[in-house]
């Protein structure tokens, strides 16, 4: 009998989760049908919407067009290209980082997760200092880049080298070796036992990272704007053109929903590998997998992954920094505090305010909204409207940013969401990109605490809060900090939707310089290189204080 109630009470007490969970999903699914899908809505209506009458006919219309044939070409090709350049730089560094303890490990783990939380204007205005005109290489050999699509493709693989690292490198390193070496000692080659053993067990973290990667440069803006001129435009850049300098809406709206469907595409293979990857290996733990290199092959290996890290990732950075001073000194941050009176409304430096306090403003809505999913998907066994929430997450990765910019002013401008005059307009657009890297950064310790002791809580009595506050918070504190650090990083750069929104008076950071480097001349040139130093050091700063915080439970990207 007391067996029979005990039961009884615990599947009471699941329900009581259950519907918990169901309740703490209304608010991100209200913040993201509100603040997303409204304003993308909104855009891609006005575009193919006129007189009240639909015009589809207008999809055929644009696609044959060739030019947009000619972009469509170019996002595509160039994203796979990237992709496989950065597997084939980065992989290297995957096993390195997985299988070798060596000195200086932690920091340079830091350093190569740098690049990919800086802003894109960061890494386009850096690699305009290395390979462009007046830049280092062209200073030494009299080389340029930066009318060449290898430009854009070098800093698509400095943006993404740690996704591949951290991704592939994190499974790599919770792979039992001894696997492999058991298929040498049944006398299989290093080779042999690595493409029959290891790889098949990489392949979904391969995948998974491939995806992410060729997202990443599928949808690519800030960095291509910026090297591609008026050569190169990825659909990101066209959809940019179209909207802001043509005021062709309805062509934008097409190329919001081509791209829309192609991420579609892309986030559903990655839900897949995901998946794959959490069920079908058997992992040991990292720590003691990881050994020093031993004989001179492991340790040219190294030396080659240093080098690649040195040459790709920090010397843009240097030529950054270095040219931010250039002949003046000091000179082009001391012109940060004047005002003038030209482009900007107020002095350059107090972007670096602005962006600060839009960035912690969209941090805390980004940790709220993200707890609360994560907390609703922290299921395995989730139905399909959870794996439908799970990937609607996602969606603020790949869908345009531009267009969810300008749906904000076209969405929000009436009673009882007239924001367009609210300096709340800028955190709200940032955190919907921050919020995806807080869900993927507390879901897998939120699915590592045992449901059991949730269970035992409710079993006492414990409402669904208290439970969480006494049973899952402290477990997972960590991890909130990491998401919070993440998430101030990411809205920190954010660029494609804050360019429309972030008024004349308060410019964000990465509004800032992509301002002085659209205006000509030396000293305007030497401004943008210093404003892109200081938001560097402060995604830099960040990103130490997480990888303090950071454990090897606590998830990748």
């Amino acid at each position: 009998m007391d067996l029979a109630r005990t039961e009884v009470t615990h599947t009471a007490a699941r329900r009581r989760g259950s519907a918990a969970r169901l309740g703490l999903m209304a608010v991100p699914v209200a913040f993201f049908a509100v603040f997303f899908a409204y304003p993308v809505t909104a855009i891609v209506a006005r575009g193919l919407k006129a007189g009240g009458t639909w015009h589809l006919g207008r999809i055929g219309d644009v696609l044959a067009q060739s030019d947009v044939r000619q972009v469509l070409w170019f996002t595509t090709w160039q994203a796979l290209v990237s992709t496989v350049l950065t597997l084939l730089i980065a992989l290297p560094g995957a096993y390195v980082f997985a299988r070798f303890d060596f000195p200086g490990k932690q920091v340079l783990r830091a350093v190569i997760t740098v690049p990919f939380v800086l802003p894109t204007v960061v890494v386009g205005t850096a690699f305009m200092a290395l390979v462009g005109r007046g830049g280092l290489l062209d200073e030494l050999w009299g080389l340029r880049l930066d009318t060449t699509v290898w430009a854009i493709l070098l800093a698509h693989v400095f943006f993404n080298y740690a996704v591949v690292v951290r991704t592939v490198g994190g499974l790599w390193a919770q792979l039992d070796p001894r696997q492999e070496e058991a298929a040498r000692m049944l006398g299989a080659s290093r080779f042999a036992a690595w493409r029959t053993v290891t790889l098949p067990a990489l392949a979904p973290a391969v995948a998974a990272a491939a995806l992410m990667v060729f997202m990443f440069t599928f949808t690519s803006f800030g960095v291509v704007q910026i090297l591609g001129g008026p050569t190169f435009s990825t659909l990101e850049v066209e959809i940019y053109r179209q909207t802001s300098e043509i005021f062709d809406l309805s062509t934008a709206a097409v190329l919001t929903m081509i791209q829309f469907v192609a991420v579609g595409v892309i986030l559903a293979l990655h839900a897949w590998t995901v998946r794959r990857r959490e069920t079908a290996l058997r992992l040991v733990d990292a720590s003691l997998t990881a050994r020093r290199p031993r004989g001179a092959g492991q340790w040219a290996l190294l030396g080659g992954v240093v080098a690649t890290v040195t040459v790709l990732l920090l010397l843009p950075l240097a030529v950054l920094v270095q040219r931010s001073f250039g002949t003046a000194g000091l000179g082009h941050y001391r012109e940060l505090t004047h005002d003038d009176g030209g482009v900007f409304l107020v002095a350059p430096i107090e972007a670096v305010g602005n962006s600060l306090r839009y960035a912690v403003a969209a941090t805390a809505i980004a940790v709220v909204i993200g707890a609360l999913a994560a907390f609703a998907l922290t299921r395995r066994d989730a139905g399909r409207l959870v794996r439908g929430f799970d990937a609607l997450l996602m969606l603020p990765l790949g869908v345009s940013a531009v267009t969810v910019g300008f749906g904000f002013l076209i969405a929000l401008d009436e009673p009882p969401l007239d924001l367009r005059a609210s300096w709340i307009l800028v955190p709200l657009a940032q955190a919907l990109v921050g919020v995806p890297f807080v869900v993927r950064t507390m879901l897998p310790v939120l699915r590592a605490v045992d449901v059991r002791l949730r269970e035992a809580a409710a079993v006492l009595g414990a409402s669904p809060w208290r439970a969480w506050r006494e049973v899952d918070l402290p477990l997972v504190r960590r991890a909130l900090l990491i998401a919070a650090g993440f998430a101030f990083a990411v809205s920190l750069g954010e660029f494609g939707a804050t360019v429309f929104i972030a008024r004349p008076e308060n410019p964000t950071l990465p509004v800032a310089v992509a301002r002085l480097l659209g205006r000509p001349g030396e000293l305007n040139y030497g401004q943008a290189m210093a404003l892109s130093t200081i938001l560097m050091i402060v995604c830099a700063v960040a990103l130490l204080v997480l990888e303090r915080l950071r454990t090897d439970r606590t998830g990748e990207f």
